[in-house]
């Protein structure tokens, strides 16, 4: 069997993924994206946007071709945080995904404003739209893996991903609080319900590790994220700290230079994807 494209339209193919009606937004003719991973999170404030910045600069530094589509349209952060400004290019009937210092290609809706601040004021069918057009309307050269922004909660966006673009996994984001830990049971569930595989949870804000004394403090309160995995049988888990030098490398647009032992940790939960 050639390699699947997940455009039953065009194929001839009798495999068990293959549906009457597929669903599945095709992508553009130029494109090849072997890898889709999601990043989703229940709510909003947890530090999605980060943890796909952080994950699709690990998978890059290995040496696989890395792109990130910023599904986020009304709270797109991705370009800030590589310190990517102005606007995308077109060639004949398609966009060009700007590029970071270190070569992931990004297609985010601030790389189509005139204006970063100005408002994407679009109503929930338009946001979806936007959606399913960066993956079949941009030309995504040779893409091992990409990394999929998701807005929060179990909305359009996330639906409308999860049934337009072939994921083939997703990572879910969160932080210590109990609250949360509840919201992330809904996202959970969600990707039960539409058969996406979980590849791992990131606890984010876990800890914060004193400079002076080392021992590390839980600010907001202890961890659940062992427990919430072991309820869903979810094997891979990673923590974040509290780290000053996290946010001023996104502020900074630098997120591709941060390093530290707790990349790496989070990096391990795509390490064999």
């Amino acid at each position: 069997m050639s390699e699947c494209n997940h455009n039953c339209s065009s194929c001839g193919e009798d495999c068990k993924e293959r549906t009457s009606e597929s669903m599945l937004a095709p992508l553009h003719e130029r494109s090849k994206v072997k890898k889709v991973i999601g990043v989703v999170s229940g709510k909003g404030g947890v530090g999605k946007s980060l943890v796909t910045s952080l994950l699709a600069c690990g998978t890059n530094a290995q040496g696989k071709q890395t792109a990130i589509l910023d599904a986020d349209i009304t709270g797109p952060s991705i370009p800030q945080c590589f310190g990517v400004h102005g606007l995308a290019d077109v060639a004949d009937d398609a966009l060009l995904p700007m590029q970071t210092k270190t070569g992931i290609q990004l297609m985010s809706i601030n790389l189509l404003l005139e204006q970063e601040t100005q408002p994407v004021i679009f109503r929930g069918p338009i946001i979806a739209g936007t959606v399913k057009q960066f993956w079949s309307e941009v030309i995504w050269s040779d893409v091992d893996v990409m990394f999929v922004d998701m807005p929060p909660g179990t909305g359009d966006v996330p639906l409308t991903v999860f049934q337009s673009i072939p994921v083939d996994g997703i990572v879910i984001v969160t932080s210590p609080q109990e609250l949360v830990g509840m919201i992330v049971r809904k996202a959970v569930n969600m990707a039960r319900t539409m058969d996406i595989p979980i590849l791992g949870i990131v606890e984010n804000m876990s800890y914060f590790a004193c400079p002076d004394c080392g021992k590390c403090h839980n600010i907001f309160g202890e961890s659940n994220i062992e427990a919430i995995a072991a309820e869903y049988g979810i094997s891979k888990i990673a923590r974040l700290p509290i780290d000053h030098r996290i946010a001023a490398a996104c502020d900074s647009g630098s997120i591709e230079e941060l390093d530290g032992d707790f990349i790496r940790e989070l990096n391990d939960l795509v390490a064999d994807e």
